[in-house]
């Protein structure tokens, strides 16, 4: 799994795109969680018709899955869930994610408390993406910088 992170606009599709022009782009919001044996061979199928596939979205899917659910251990474990089955179904088929997520934790702090939910739902879950990624990339002014090799 390789991660790319950075701010809005901060050129991650663009360099996604120049390293894997033939990857198949998901939302995240298609992923559609059910029970790990699903997941698991749906990513499967995925990962079999094309070798790399791209996750973006993230923020959006964050957002709606914040009104679904009031626990957020619960929804960070949801999460972390996610990702093990990903890191699954590219062992299984040698295919290889890539996420894009956003980076939300370098500006302001949000007065609201549903936004700073959100907003520290997107940093866990960047944590817990980057704990498990073989590779991390940082993206900033359309340049990438490694942060965990192999890069």
């Amino acid at each position: 799994m390789q991660l790319f992170i950075g701010g809005a606009c901060a050129g991650k599709g663009d360099i996604v795109t120049a390293r894997f022009p033939d990857a198949c782009w998901l939302k995240a919001g298609t992923l559609g969680v059910v029970g790990k044996g699903d997941a698991l061979a749906g990513w499967c199928e995925r990962l079999a018709s094309a070798p790399v596939v791209v996750i973006t979205g993230w923020a959006d899917w964050l957002a709606r899955a914040l009104a679904d659910e009031g626990d957020d251990d619960r929804l960070r474990q949801r999460l972390v869930d996610i990702l093990q089955v990903m890191l699954e179904a590219e062992k299984e088929t040698g295919g290889e994610v890539v996420l894009i997520l956003p980076e939300m934790g370098r500006g302001i702090v949000p007065l609201a408390s549903e936004e700073r939910r959100w907003r520290d739902l997107a940093g866990w879950f960047n944590q817990d993406a980057a704990c498990r990624a073989d590779a991390v990339w940082y993206v900033r002014h359309g340049l990438a910088q490694c942060l965990k090799r192999p890069c």
